[in-house]
């Protein structure tokens, strides 16, 4: 053990936490150090908490990734990222439940719940007096029973319309739209019984008990069959609904728009965005995602460039699209989106983003499937015909946008062929056309499925 005689301060430096085999210095107490006590300690808690935390997530996933969830709610590229992790584990994700859901995410069952914390414009008194209520009594029956038993000043209509957008009531009422338009007139009933309730004066029928001379046991009385009721209208579109899933909790949750062309797609970029970070720099390659947010921006020549925000199943990443490029497919780019983005890997402020080259709408994206006997697919004559025919149409490598699958037919058994970049083609349907003179049984694939 030695003292610290002098010290000098050197400014702002950065400090990094190494271990050394020999004299490595930690401060005890009175400027006294001990040499080479840190390091080996250091790395033993580590391993420790590794060790915990990789027991729990093989012995208790639910719960594990539910805690991690929860943890990190504030964070969105997190989560979209651990609830990618959920569904590679088969895990699924709720969305909010007005009678099931509690603060946080939530282990049920074999899936996880999302909690009412995650969802925006629902504060912490709303949470409060919506779990009181339904400890007091019972699960919610109806949106008027949901109105009636809640302290409006705290579940406001804002934070009832956030509910209904996320699917909260979905369980009650799947037509979102319907519950929508009867909130503008039970919100107001509900209001009006809380105002008699509160001055003492009542409910004329809450007074009689719902007396009725027709009770039955399958029209039972209920106070709430007298709530006002919107005329029927038709429910919001999938993709409206989706749309205020995301604004609302931040990620897609009953579905997400790339999920129907997910097994299509991860042929044409198996390379996912969670992945950039593992890819080499300026390395071409393609995705799949949704278009988030686009923000316009002007050089110092004037010229209009975007940055773009981009997301897959797996995660959200950022992309470049210099003046040269967005001239050619500004267009394209609005919100919500789905595109398939051509780019390079590019690494700067220990950022990784992507400098998009070409963008094409998923609906518009083709690709040419080519069906294949066991014989054409092993015979070497035949693999080397379909080859010439292929690098005869790929053209120049840049322009070669349309991928190659083919597919081996063996009996009531298919198997599925990806051919590399250095074989996708400029046109398919010229491709089509050349395959099928060489008696290949080629077609025109859309990404979409259509």
């Amino acid at each position: 053990m030695v003292k610290i005689i002098t010290r000098q301060s050197v400014g702002k430096e950065n400090v990094y936490d190494i271990g050394v085999e020999k004299d490595h210095n930690f401060v005890i107490q009175n400027n006294l150090i001990a040499s080479n006590c840190f390091n080996k300690s250091h790395s033993t808690a580590y391993g420790y908490v590794t060790y915990q935390t990789a027991y729990l997530k093989a012995n208790y996933p639910l719960e594990y990734m539910a805690a991690l969830l929860t943890a990190n709610s504030g964070d969105t590229d997190k989560v979209q990222k651990y609830i990618s992790t959920c569904l590679s584990m088969n895990i699924q994700i709720e969305p909010p439940d007005i009678n099931r859901s509690g603060v946080d995410f939530t282990p049920v069952g074999d899936k996880i719940l999302f909690g009412f914390s995650a969802v925006r414009n629902v504060g912490q008194n709303a949470i409060a007096c919506i779990l009181e209520a339904r400890e007091a009594s019972g699960e919610f029956k109806s949106l008027s029973d949901f109105c009636d038993r809640v302290d409006l000043r705290a579940v406001n209509r804002r934070t009832l319309e956030s509910l209904i957008y996320c699917g909260a009531f979905d369980k009650l009422e799947a037509n979102r739209h319907q519950l929508i338009k009867d909130l503008e007139l039970v919100y107001d009933w509900a209001q009006s019984r809380a105002k008699d309730r509160a001055s003492g004066q009542g409910n004329l029928f809450d007074l009689l008990g719902g007396f009725t001379t027709t009770t039955t046991a399958k029209s039972p009385n209920n106070v709430f069959d007298s709530a006002p009721k919107a005329q029927p209208v038709p429910d919001f579109p999938p993709q409206k609904k989706l749309q205020m899933e995301k604004e609302l909790l931040g990620f897609y949750v009953s579905d997400h728009p790339l999920k129907s062309i997910k097994s299509s797609s991860s042929v044409l970029a198996p390379i996912n965005l969670s992945q950039l970070s593992e890819q080499k720099e300026d390395s071409l390659l393609c995705a799949v995602v949704m278009l988030n947010n686009v923000k316009k921006v002007i050089t110092k020549k004037g010229d209009p460039m975007a940055i773009l925000q981009i997301e897959d199943l797996s995660g959200q990443s950022e992309a470049v699209v210099f003046p040269k490029t967005y001239e050619r497919i500004s267009l394209l780019l609005e919100v919500d989106a789905r595109l398939i983005i051509w780019g390079k890997v590019d690494r700067r402020d220990e950022q990784v983003q992507l400098i998009v080259e070409d963008v094409e709408a998923v609906e518009s994206v083709q690709m040419v499937m080519v069906e294949l006997t066991p014989q054409q697919a092993t015979t070497i004559e035949e693999r080397d015909r379909l080859r010439n025919i292929l690098k005869e149409l790929s053209g120049e490598k840049e322009k070669a946008k349309v991928p190659v699958i083919g597919i081996i037919q063996a009996g009531n058994s298919r198997q599925l062929v990806r051919f590399g970049r250095q074989f996708w083609v400029q046109d398919s349907r010229s491709t089509v056309i050349a395959l099928q003179n060489a008696r290949f049984l080629a077609q025109i694939k859309y990404l979409t499925g259509s």
